[in-house]
């Protein structure tokens, strides 16, 4: 077993070697948000959804649209707005009155990359459009159903703090998103390289580094990076402590976890993790990689109680109590 990890390790090792070039590329026009943008390599690494959360100008759209420069694939944005359509997203059928026939015309949904920009904005009927293409990579127009070609990525933003003229996801779409990531302010250095790069007057662009064939690759790589069986315990116990709160750390989360997560947590948690250790260059998973990953696959899928919201508990305080009181292997 040692040996076939070396061989793994040695193997990931090779692969992942355009990941510091990415970071590189990025960096080019993005100050920090490291922590973002390898989420979004993850994201891509097992083709989970990604979900940011941040208030306006933290660079979420524009990193996003680094990071699909650095790709050699097909990328689309589409600004989410109150009067979207489904069809806007999917496509429709256009009637041709000359030949008395109908063609599929189809939407931007059919890209490699999509950026959902402000995806909170539109309606229930568009956000249930995109279930299909998130869930099923398939999209159905009129009586054909049009399978959707790799990489397909979702990326979606939302603004936490403005209200009106918005419409919340409901929990069965964010539980689509792999990650859901929380965009944090910039600290004081990285808000004055900020100044310095916006303000100089340069304009810099990053150089597409990977190919879809060269992630297609990785991603079978990524795939083979070695999970124990403690490890695999570990995520397990993980996500079962998020249902039945009141078996860890002597009833200290009891009546605070009002849903906990389904199997989909078990399953990111450990494509994410393994992906994790592939952006650290490592064959094998180690539980820090569970715990670097761990909050951003939970926070969307662990519901607080009123009883927790009276204590201004929200979701991350209770994941990241969970994480200290579930015994590590």
């Amino acid at each position: 077993m040692r040996g076939e990890v070396g061989v793994i390790n040695d193997l990931v090792k090779a692969e992942s070697a355009f990941v510091d070039e990415v970071l590189s590329e990025v960096h080019k026009v993005i100050v920090g948000q490291t922590y973002m943008v390898e989420r979004m390599l993850i994201g891509l690494l097992t083709g989970g959804h990604v979900l940011l959360e941040g208030v306006p100008g933290l660079a979420k759209t524009l990193t996003v649209n680094t990071v699909a420069k650095t790709v050699q694939a097909k990328f689309q944005r589409i600004q989410f707005t109150p009067d979207l359509l489904p069809a806007d997203l999917v496509g429709t059928m256009v009637y041709h009155q000359q030949t008395g026939q109908f063609t599929t015309k189809k939407g931007p949904i059919f890209s490699n990359l999509v950026l959902a920009d402000e995806i909170n904005r539109a309606p229930a009927k568009v956000q249930s459009a995109l279930l299909e293409a998130m869930q099923e990579r398939q999209i159905t127009i009129g009586e054909t159903t049009f399978p959707l070609g790799y990489p397909f990525l979702v990326l979606a933003t939302q603004n936490p703090i403005e209200q009106e003229g918005t419409y919340p996801l409901p929990e069965a779409q964010t539980d689509r998103f792999m990650l859901k990531v929380v965009v944090s302010y910039p600290n004081r250095a990285e808000e004055r390289q900020i100044m310095d790069l916006m303000t100089g007057g340069e304009v810099r662009e990053p150089r597409p580094i990977v190919t879809v064939d060269a992630l297609a690759k990785a991603k079978n790589v990524v795939d083979q990076v070695y999970l124990d069986d403690r490890i695999k315990q570990y995520i397990v116990d993980l996500v079962f402590a998020t249902r039945e709160p009141a078996t860890v750390g002597k009833g200290q989360l009891q009546n605070l976890i009002e849903y906990g997560a389904s199997p989909r947590a078990t399953i990111f948690l450990a494509r994410a993790a393994r992906a994790h250790a592939f952006l650290k260059h490592r064959g094998f998973v180690l539980p820090e990689d569970v715990k670097s990953i761990g909050l951003d696959v939970l926070r969307h899928r662990v519901i607080p109680t009123y009883e927790a919201e009276a204590e201004n508990l929200t979701s991350d305080d209770l994941v990241k109590r969970l994480f200290e009181l579930v015994e590590v292997p």
